[in-house]
């Protein structure tokens, strides 16, 4: 076995958003490499079927129902996570929402929707996680933003906003933790996912297809670049990721 295989294998990897695209990918990508997944989201259905998936390929999964914006449900996703294997070692806030919009269309309870998601999400896993990882003495936050988190534009301000306040939060939660936790920040550029599923306008839904999709990464290579920070030495803190298909410029 390699090193980079030993630095992740027997890891126990908690991810949120697990039930596609990128949160997806990554559990496959990482339990193929040897890691112990543990996998939250609302869609019970899909997760069990990866976690079957996973399993008979030969890797080591678990997955509970998770909502984001329920504090207490994280509190709970990473005490399974302990129960089933013992400790957590990494946590993956992946979990997200893009209802682009117009400011103008006063779609508030959108706004709100992103807020909980996107931002209160990553907090109350970091609030989560915290104790047990200081506990442990080690541990490694990786969450998961956007390009849009040092982009703006046209639709993209409240999305964007959310996306900057993870960027902030991950530098600001890096500064005070101690050198046995770790924190990166993952910045994907266009991937595939369902994220524009959740814009309500078809007509916005349209225009973000055609304006924004036209180069896409594989939700793999986010997974590639999630283990490329948990694979290394301890003593070393990948703190961000930036990464866009080739042909996406401008943004």
């Amino acid at each position: 076995m390699s090193v980079q295989q030993n630095n992740i294998a027997g890891k126990v990897i908690a991810i949120t958003g697990a039930s596609s695209g990128i949160g997806e990918a990554t559990a496959r990508f990482l339990a193929s490499k040897g890691a112990r997944v543990v996998l939250g989201a609302r869609r019970t259905d899909k997760l069990d079927a990866i976690v079957s998936e996973i399993q008979a390929a030969g890797g080591e999964a678990r997955a509970t129902a998770l909502d984001v914006t329920k504090k207490a449900q994280l509190v709970h996703f990473i005490e399974f996570a302990q129960a089933q294997f013992g400790q957590v070692d990494v946590l993956v806030s992946n979990a997200g929402l893009m209802p682009l919009s117009m400011m103008e269309s006063l779609k508030v309870d959108e706004w709100d929707q992103m807020i909980d998601v996107n931002v209160k999400g990553v907090l109350y896993g970091i609030a989560a996680a915290l104790p047990v990882f200081k506990a442990q003495d080690t541990g490694h936050f990786v969450n998961i933003s956007s390009v849009a988190d040092r982009w703006v534009g046209p639709t993209s301000t409240v999305y964007s906003a959310t996306k900057h306040a993870v960027r902030v939060i991950s530098e600001g939660l890096r500064q005070e933790v101690n050198a046995s936790i770790r924190v990166t920040l993952i910045a994907p550029g266009v991937t595939e996912s369902e994220l524009p599923n959740t814009i309500s306008d078809p007509a916005m839904k349209k225009a973000a297809v055609e304006q924004f999709r036209t180069h896409l990464l594989p939700a793999e290579a986010i997974a590639r670049a999630i283990a490329y920070a948990v694979e290394q030495p301890a003593d070393v803190d990948v703190n961000e990721v930036v990464l866009r298909p080739a042909g996406q410029k401008g943004f």
